[in-house]
C-alpha cells in the first residue's frame, strides 16, 4: 500500500477539486483511455454502485489526463491484486 500512496495520493486530490471520490476519478479516468474501454467495477454495495455510476458524469480536462497519465508513467504500482489464495481461485 506504501508503494501505492503516490498514486492514491494523486486520484483524491482530483477528486476534490471535482467534489468527487478517488474511485470515481480512477474509472473516469478508465473511461477517457479508449471508447472501447469498460470498466467493470464489482460490488455487492447498492451505495458502491451509485457512486461507480456517477463516475460517467465526470469529466476529466485534458490537463487531467496528462496529469495522471504522468504520474501514472513514474509510479511502479505493487502488489497482488488479490492474496494468494484467493488469486488461485480465479484460474490465472
Amino acid at each position: 500500500m506504501k508503494a501505492n500512496q503516490a498514486m492514491v495520493d494523486l486520484l483524491g486530490r482530483i477528486a476534490a477539486e471535482k467534489n468527487a471520490t478517488p474511485a470515481q476519478i480512477a474509472l473516469a479516468w478508465l473511461l477517457a483511455q479508449k471508447p472501447w474501454i469498460v470498466p467493470i467495477p464489482g460490488t455487492t454495495k447498492l451505495d458502491r454502485l451509485d457512486e461507480n455510476i456517477g463516475a460517467v458524469a465526470i469529466e476529466l480536462t485534458a490537463d487531467d489526463l496528462r496529469e495522471i497519465d504522468s504520474a501514472a508513467a513514474q509510479i511502479t504500482v505493487q502488489g497482488n491484486r488479490y492474496p494468494e489464495k484467493l488469486e488461485q481461485l480465479t484460474g490465472r
